[in-house]
């Protein structure tokens, strides 16, 4: 419910892409540092490495390390592919010999092959590494946060045509979840052009690129004038939309603005005060559910996930699935656990709800938004007259992509 559209080739974005030959470094931002080569110490346990240098001990088990050899024999360095069939290295496998020379780990496996291993690159791969490290760096934001920030929006002209701009673009999108672009040309096509400049455009059952009036040509609250609380989209997907681009073409009346909340920071929020309540939240996976039926369009959308996701190994938050009005039956939660789910999502529901976290923006013509859609929540208050918005959903593997090909952490 409440959706919108993609596909396209992006001869920008591959502009972008071909800068990953001269990329900038990129920050740890939390990933463990080896303090000096010459300080570390490692030792070959039972069934696997220690490395150790004053700090956290990183364990490697033995059939890891061999199959992350980065040797001619078991690594393509030229298309990053490994050459090395995992299935025939023994589980037993144990290496004969090992030594730190310089800032290598230098292993003998049985038979006499060697590997070697940067020490920084194992810093930053170890299980220790990656549980201390965000895969995202982000700032969560209420209102005031937002607005003191003070972002600066893209220019149409600078930000098609100057890498540098598209580059801020990106960072500002992947601190805030939301970025924006002025001066756009007030027609589909020029709005087509300038996300093609960021991402792939992905086509969906609504099409590719849209542009609607309050005509309820489709069965969808979203083609009326109503008020609607904020929500993600598509949650009744598998893979929900990553990125929502809306430009308001033309409004002629009252009302219509545009409703942004951090789910993220109202989720760290309840983790904070409700641990177990968070916990609930990411365990239990609810249906969301679209059903249309019209002369024109069948459709009949099942998307199951919890309403919040977490990686595993660091618990950082990766995706909000929240849409109140595309929530199916639940039937996936025994009857003694029903009671605290639904006290885990009104806890959600009020920090999502809270004034101080709604950050209100009025989409005018020219002014286009992209809103990560697995992040930030949006809505729109109740309007009148002619109101006509276009838009299109992005691929959100490609804008990661494209950001990381800036040397950005994405």
């Amino acid at each position: 419910m409440f959706s919108a559209f993609r596909r396209a080739a992006v001869p920008s974005l591959r502009q972008a892409q071909r800068l990953c030959a001269r990329t900038e470094p990129r920050m740890s931002w939390g990933h463990m540092q080896l303090c000096s080569a010459a300080s570390v110490t490692c030792r070959l346990l039972e069934d696997c490495l220690e490395i150790s240098d004053a700090g956290t001990p990183m364990l490697f088990n033995y059939v890891w390390l061999r199959d992350h050899c980065r040797s001619a024999s078991s690594y393509n360095s030229a298309t990053h592919q490994r050459s090395l069939d995992t299935g025939s290295i023994e589980l037993t496998v144990r290496p004969e010999s090992s030594a730190v020379e310089g800032d290598q780990l230098v292993l003998t496996w049985p038979g006499g092959h060697v590997s070697k291993y940067s020490l920084s690159w194992l810093a930053e791969h170890s299980y220790e590494g990656r549980k201390k490290a965000a895969e995202q760096p982000r700032v969560l934001w209420n209102a005031d946060v937002y607005q003191n920030a003070s972002l600066s929006p893209a220019k149409w002209d600078t930000f098609m045509s100057c890498d540098d701009e598209l580059k801020k673009f990106l960072q500002n999108y992947l601190l805030y979840g939301i970025a924006f672009v002025d001066d756009v040309p007030t027609t589909v096509e020029a709005t087509e052009e300038v996300t093609r400049r960021v991402s792939l455009i992905r086509e969906t059952t609504y099409g590719r690129m849209w542009s609607f009036t309050s005509d309820f040509s489709r069965g969808d609250t979203a083609y009326s004038q109503l008020a609607l609380d904020r929500h993600t989209d598509t949650s009744y997907f598998q893979e929900p939309c990553g990125i929502q681009v809306f430009h308001c073409l033309r409004h002629e009346g009252t009302g219509g603005r545009t409703l942004l909340v951090d789910g993220f920071h109202a989720a760290e929020k309840l983790r904070q005060r409700s641990p177990e309540s968070f916990e609930l939240m990411c365990r239990v996976p609810v249906r969301h559910e679209y059903i249309e039926s019209t002369d024109n369009h069948r459709n009949h959308m099942v998307g199951i996930g919890p309403v919040l996701s977490v990686y595993p190994w660091n618990n950082e938050l990766y995706m909000i699935r929240y849409n109140n009005y595309d929530r199916s039956v639940i039937n996936s939660i025994p009857h003694d656990a029903v009671r605290r789910w639904y006290v885990a999502h009104r806890e959600l529901t009020a920090e999502l709800r809270r004034p101080e976290n709604e950050l209100w923006v009025k989409l005018t013509p020219g002014k286009v938004i992209f809103i990560d859609n697995w992040r930030v929540l949006h809505g729109r208050e109740a309007f009148s007259g002619l109101r006509q918005l276009c838009g299109c959903y992005l691929t959100r593997d490609d804008v990661l992509s494209a950001a990381r090909c800036f040397g950005l952490q994405a």
